[in-house]
């Protein structure tokens, strides 16, 4: 998921926030990142972090014992981490900076290699399960995914400006892309065809897969968050927010289904119903003592279980919150 504007975003939006109260306590927290997080993602399980900052530079976290297992640096000087993913069977990881990416072994630490990006500068990325398929959104509008094996690249040329966010399916043969062209795609990755084209009224700037093929999620600048169904194509819902502007910097779906976890870039963890669009719980992540305004980016939300949510945040804190819907 990109997080070049998150940001910038974060600022605007919450300069308009006050007088936030919050709602919840975390059951738990670890810090990861002492000076804060530019970037951060969870595995599907919840097992594994990888935390961007200054203290470790690319830190992967073993938050079931909070143990740090490996800390990685990208080749040269610039070594600013704004993007990763980690593959949904903790094979391996992706980071990306503006035009390098690299790919990670979790059980050995050790890098599979570098690849660099020259004609635009990298927006989003996404990694299979294996490791053998990687997916790069970039600034120029161009998707493209990798075969690592075999060097195969396709390139998706559907949108029409720069890429905002990126989604692969588990076994690398379906893509999920949302631009500023308002407009997101489901496309074959081994043909680089277009199965579906959502189409917002605004520039689209988060989606997600649910990784067991049910659904997409996207969503724009404004007010329009939906649920697609992937076998019709159809919207099964639209979040159901009294904002006029809700923007999101994370996302993911239940294994059951049944329910939404999303993050904003002003502190909110929310879970939502799939079904109805309908808000069933929220929270408030922890802001860094020493940050004004009091807010926090959340980069990354998992579901541990059937009963918590973890969030890594630009605050630097990995939080694990109780859900509790209500009956």
């Amino acid at each position: 998921m990109s997080r070049f504007n998150l940001i910038i975003t974060f600022i605007a939006l919450t300069s308009l926030i006050s007088g936030c109260q919050r709602s919840e306590s975390p059951v738990e927290q670890f810090e990861h990142a002492v000076g804060g997080a530019y970037t951060a993602a969870l595995s599907e399980d919840g097992r594994y972090a990888i935390v961007s900052s200054n203290q470790h530079a690319i830190s992967l976290w073993d938050i079931q014992r909070n143990a740090l297992k490996y800390v990685w640096r990208h080749e040269g000087e610039d070594n600013l981490v704004l993007a990763a993913d980690i593959a949904d069977d903790n094979s391996f990881a992706v980071t990306a900076d503006v035009n390098r990416f690299a790919i990670w072994n979790i059980s050995t630490g050790e890098s599979v290699g570098f690849w660099q990006i020259r004609d635009s500068s990298i927006r989003d990325v996404a990694i299979s399960k294996g490791g053998r398929y990687v997916l790069i959104g970039k600034s120029s509008g161009v998707v493209v995914h990798v075969d690592i094996d075999t060097g195969r690249r396709i390139e998706f040329l559907g949108h029409q400006t720069k890429i905002n966010s990126v989604d692969l399916s588990p076994n690398g043969r379906y893509a999920l892309s949302g631009s500023n062209d308002y407009v997101a795609y489901l496309w074959d990755t081994q043909t680089g065809q277009a199965v579906y084209r959502f189409v917002h009224e605004s520039r689209v700037s988060m989606v997600a897969l649910d990784h067991q093929g049910r659904y997409a999620f996207t969503a724009d600048s404004k007010r329009g968050s939906r649920i697609w169904d992937l076998k019709t194509g159809k919207e099964i819902s639209q979040l159901k927010f009294a904002q006029r502007q809700n923007i999101f910097s994370a996302v993911r779906f239940s294994d059951d289904g049944k329910y939404l976890a999303t993050g904003s870039p002003s502190r909110v963890l929310a879970l939502w119903d799939v079904s109805s669009g309908k808000r069933l719980q929220k929270w408030y992540v922890t802001p860094r003592k020493d940050t004004r305004p009091q807010s926090a980016v959340v980069y990354a939300v998992a579901f541990q279980d059937a009963n918590t949510l973890i969030t890594e945040s630009s605050s630097g804190f990995a939080e694990f919150w109780p859900i509790d819907i209500p009956q």
